[in-house]
């Protein structure tokens, strides 16, 4: 059955900070999606694809490569009228409908204007939030890298002569929060269980009352528990208050990004020594992309949140495809650009 009994199509956003594995979910997902057809919505900060590309690696029936739709020319809860409607209104379209719809926001996204947009005509009728889902770092938090007293923080900083405003990074963190049905405490692998239940209170006394948590490692969470919620988030969406709610228009002038291409390498090892020496020395938030190995068959695929970074191999190299890499560096404003191109093309 493709519908709900609402008679509406079913959405679910999946949002997240830069890094929390909202891509890796997304994956477990295709894989035990049981048959159900799934379409997804990727949408990336920048201008390349990577996040849809590694979603494209599954080859996963339940989500063909025709049903994975990249939205990469800005954040997308900038660019709602311009980029989502349009792609949402061509798959509703198809004489195949899907029966979910799945939305990847960019790490950088605010998920209000997002859900405000399924409350336009075209869509209201047709498709519904089934729910939104936050993506947590669950390791990130238990390091501090976000307050959870918003209250305190500004106290802090109005005693510090040398800051005199709240971290965007904060708000946005909190606004993914505020908008949430489901908060998946991802990486909770790298936490004993008293950090775990630290952070799960910290996150708890952030969330709207209906809000619910579930622990996950790896982005490992039962299909059954993310879809079918049945929340209708659209409704009720005015009433969960963001940092954001005034303002005429929101950018991402705090952030920058962009890609640097790499050649084929003798081994792996020479690049990930460069990229950690650059998470060190550098104000990088998401390091992500590919490179190609001399005489590996499969495509190397890297990814690197805060100081953490992971490698591993995700499929072939197609018949007739460059065997080249390409990195995407995602920071805030004043990144030295020239010096970690200079580096990873080294």
């Amino acid at each position: 059955m493709s519908e709900t009994t609402n008679g509406k199509l079913p959405a679910t956003i999946i949002t997240g900070f830069l890094g929390a594995g909202k891509t890796t979910l997304i994956r477990h997902l295709l894989r035990t999606a049981n048959g159900r057809r799934l379409a997804l919505i990727i949408n990336e900060f920048g201008d390349m694809g990577i996040d849809g590309e590694i979603l494209k690696a599954c080859g996963d029936a339940a989500c063909e490569e025709d049903d994975i739709i990249e939205l990469a020319n800005g954040c997308i809860c900038c660019t709602v009228a311009d980029e989502f409607l349009p792609t949402m209104q061509a798959l509703l379209a198809r004489p195949m409908r899907p029966d979910h719809i799945i939305i990847e926001t960019s790490g950088l996204a605010l998920p209000k204007p997002l859900v405000q947009a399924f409350n336009w005509p075209d869509i209201r009728t047709r498709v519904t939030v089934d729910g939104v889902v936050t993506v947590v770092d669950s390791a990130a938090v238990a390091e501090g890298r976000f307050a959870a007293d918003l209250a305190r923080l500004a106290a802090q900083r109005a005693a510090d002569p040398n800051l005199d405003h709240d971290s965007p990074l904060e708000e946005l963190f909190d606004d993914q929060l505020a908008c949430a049905d489901l908060v998946v405490l991802n990486k909770s692998d790298l936490l004993d269980a008293a950090a775990l239940a630290r952070v799960a209170g910290q996150i708890a006394g952030q969330l709207g009352p209906s809000a619910k948590l579930v622990p996950a490692r790896h982005g490992e969470v039962d299909p059954v528990v993310l879809l079918g919620l049945g929340i209708g988030t659209e409704v009720d969406i005015e009433q969960r208050k963001s940092h954001h709610d005034d303002e005429a228009e929101h950018d991402h002038d705090e952030f920058e990004s962009f890609s640097v291409p790499i050649g084929e390498l003798a081994s792996p090892s020479g690049l990930l020594d460069k990229i950690k020496a650059l998470l060190v020395n550098h104000e990088i938030l998401r390091l992500k992309g590919f490179a190609a190995i001399k005489d590996k068959p499969m495509r190397l695929v890297i990814q690197a949140v805060g100081a953490r970074l992971q490698h591993y191999y995700d499929r072939d190299w197609r018949v007739g495809e460059v065997r080249g890499g390409r990195l995407v560096v995602i920071g805030q404003r004043g990144l030295d650009q020239d010096r970690i191109r200079a580096v990873l093309e080294a």
